[in-house]
């Protein structure tokens, strides 16, 4: 009966420790998706802004454009007065306003050259970011499309686990089964474990000669003075996994 009672809370344990990582995956898969999501959203908006540079620097490029073309027709203008200026004064005042109009239009080629560059910085990095977009939505579409199947295959296993799990308290008697509930609450996994060469391997350390007898004898289940754990001998019995 001994050996029955300890199979059962080590089928338990097993029974539990798939139970908490089914109910994380389904806490985990929504939240994945959702992370994705909100993912998505923020390309969206680095997408809008670039996109919003991109247009401005067109528009700032056209000007540009236009008004180069304005002053170069200027300059050819003031060439032509020039040859027929009538008095030194006269053609000295052209020259001055043709290298105002010249001097202007250096300036805005040196700012055309700096738009045409940011133009080209800001394409590569839509490019870029399109890339970025394009793999994080197709793992996007393929878990939203798997989602369902997923959570349902989860919540399946669990209600068979949960049968399981009674089934398994069943055969472990009540206070045996609360103290098991009571250390699981309260100390990560395991909860109950096997003792080697008189060593707890769930805080690893010797337990008393005394307790290392009485647990050889097989006649009831002992605790680890130091984690508080159930133990059992490793000899008693196997360590069955959950589909066993």
């Amino acid at each position: 009966m001994y050996q029955k009672q300890i199979e059962q809370l080590v089928v338990l344990q097993s029974v539990d420790d798939e139970i908490i990582g089914l109910r994380e995956e389904l806490e985990g898969a929504p939240r994945e998706l959702a992370e994705l999501e909100n993912l998505l959203q923020s390309y969206d908006e680095r997408t809008a802004q670039i996109d919003e540079k991109l247009d401005l620097l067109k528009q700032q490029q056209k000007r540009l454009d236009d008004e180069i073309e304005e002053d170069a027709g200027k300059v050819k203008k003031s060439k032509n007065k020039l040859m027929m200026a009538s008095n030194t004064k006269e053609y000295h005042a052209m020259m001055r306003e043709m290298d105002s109009l010249e001097k202007l239009n250096r300036m805005r080629e040196e700012e055309r050259v700096a738009v045409v560059e940011e133009l080209a910085r800001q394409k590569e990095a839509k490019v870029e970011l399109d890339e970025e977009v394009g793999t994080v939505r197709v793992d996007f579409d393929a878990k939203k499309a798997t989602l369902d199947e997923r959570v349902q295959q989860a919540q399946k296993r669990l209600d068979a686990l949960d049968k399981k799990r009674k089934k398994a308290g069943k055969v472990v008697p009540a206070p045996i089964l609360g103290r098991y509930e009571f250390i699981r609450s309260r100390l990560r996994n395991p909860v109950i474990v096997p003792v080697t060469e008189g060593i707890c391997s769930g805080c690893n350390i010797m337990i008393p000669p005394q307790i290392y007898n009485e647990l050889q004898k097989g006649k009831q289940i002992l605790s680890c003075p130091n984690c508080q754990r159930l133990i059992y001998w490793v000899e008693h019995t196997p360590v069955p996994s959950a589909e066993d």
